[in-house]
């Protein structure tokens, strides 16, 4: 299982998980696990999503993310488990 970790910083507004989710379900990522908090008027959200059977590359996945995060005004990160993985072997 291939997964990737998923971060959503921005003011909060309505329909930030739905839009996030529907992107991750139109590519067959699949969340595993989401945590989400608004600090006054800010929105924090963290996902952990398999990427196994997803039906683009990780990079076009992780464009998809940024371009919706660009369209609402929100910081949104995609980064491989191959990531955390090394910084933990160092």
């Amino acid at each position: 299982m291939k997964k990737t970790v998923i971060t959503i910083i921005g003011k909060d507004n309505y329909g930030i998980i739905a839009a996030a989710s529907a992107i991750c379900a139109e590519n067959k990522v699949n969340i595993m696990d989401i945590t989400q908090s608004v600090l006054g008027d800010m929105f924090v959200m963290v996902m952990l999503a398999d990427i196994s059977a997803a039906t683009c590359p990780f990079g076009e996945f992780s464009d998809k993310m940024s371009a919706f995060g660009k369209e609402r005004g929100l910081d949104v990160r995609v980064m491989h488990e191959d990531i955390f993985n090394a910084m933990h072997r160092i």
